[in-house]
């Protein structure tokens, strides 16, 4: 008989989503016959399922020999996941990029992002961004993450609690209250990290005030001031200083 072989040519037995056909080469013959491939009458002979099959070798006397080979299949798909660094999938004003990593493959693939070819990725704008996860059997699986936004700013405003912006020698002080967002940063005052602020002297106060989301707004109040004395005056309607018998009071 001959001596029946198998040249295994794709250097694999096992068929994956990258390795879709497993080709071989039947030797010791001069004619073949397979189980099954896709040209089981050849010595070249390719798989695309799996299995096990064998091929018949016939010598030049019309003697034979087998020999097999079995060919086993991997497409499971990764399973994709996406890690969010940041915490928030909400971009604000104080957020202004959300970090991330893919997880469960050997490369990854994103739509968008500052690094679109690697596990770590991180977002500077709103949107919904997709990650292509490939196994190392070349099979695939996909994971998405959306990324909002909110970075619409506080409206700033100033109650004023005097009811004037005119510091005069009786209004020493005017009160003021900043509203409109979490935190507040004067430029002057008695108090110019609170909502609640005071001034004594006359100026242009400025508040910036803080929303939730970090943004920020500024409005301003203008302080005058009105110290000057009036000038004192007498008219003398007697036209004398002096009291006498005949003058005994003087208007």
């Amino acid at each position: 008989p001959p001596t029946a072989g198998i040249t295994n040519n794709t250097g694999t037995t096992v068929l994956t989503c990258t390795v879709t056909s497993i080709s071989v080469t039947a030797s010791g013959g001069v004619s073949y016959l397979w189980t099954g491939g896709t040209t089981p009458t050849t010595a070249d002979n390719s798989f695309t399922s799996l299995g096990t099959y064998m091929v018949t070798v016939t010598g030049a006397n019309g003697c034979t020999d087998t020999e097999s080979i079995t060919i086993t299949q991997n497409i499971t798909p990764p399973t994709a996941g996406i890690t969010n660094n940041a915490g928030t999938t909400l971009l604000t004003c104080t957020v202004t990029s959300i970090s991330v990593t893919a997880t469960g493959g050997v490369s990854y693939l994103w739509t968008g992002g500052t690094s679109t070819n690697t596990a770590a990725n991180s977002f500077t704008s709103p949107g919904t961004y997709t990650v292509t996860v490939t196994g190392a059997n070349g099979c695939t699986d996909t994971e998405s993450i959306t990324i909002t936004q909110n970075i619409t700013p506080p409206t700033a405003g100033i109650t004023n609690n005097t009811g004037s912006t005119v510091l005069t020698c009786v209004t020493t002080s005017i009160s003021v209250t900043a509203t409109g967002g979490v935190s507040y940063l004067w430029t002057g005052g008695t108090s110019t990290n609170t909502a609640a602020n005071s001034f004594t002297t006359p100026g242009t106060f400025t508040v910036t005030v803080t929303g939730a989301n970090g943004c920020t707004d500024t409005e301003s109040i203008t302080i005058t001031q009105n110290i000057t004395p009036p000038t004192a005056g007498i008219t003398n309607n007697t036209g004398t200083t002096i009291l006498t018998c005949t003058v005994t009071s003087i208007s």
